[in-house]
């Protein structure tokens, strides 16, 4: 039988962390509002299979 850990994917790793000394203050700016646009699209799938995870948690009570 596979162990939860042998089934379970491996964390993602960004793929492109730029350095950020050359860029400028509007760059920078620009590189946190991508970071944030990335953030709110997890926490959307985090809130999307956690609701998913309620109703079925809900389903299978008795």
């Amino acid at each position: 039988m596979l162990d939860e850990e042998e089934i379970r994917p491996k964390k993602h790793v960004l793929l492109e962390k730029p350095p950020l000394e050359p860029l400028s203050v509007a760059d920078l700016r620009d590189y946190i509002a991508d970071l944030q646009g990335e953030i709110a699209r997890a926490e959307a799938e985090i809130a999307k299979k956690q609701g998913a995870k309620g109703a079925a948690e809900s389903f299978f009570k008795f």
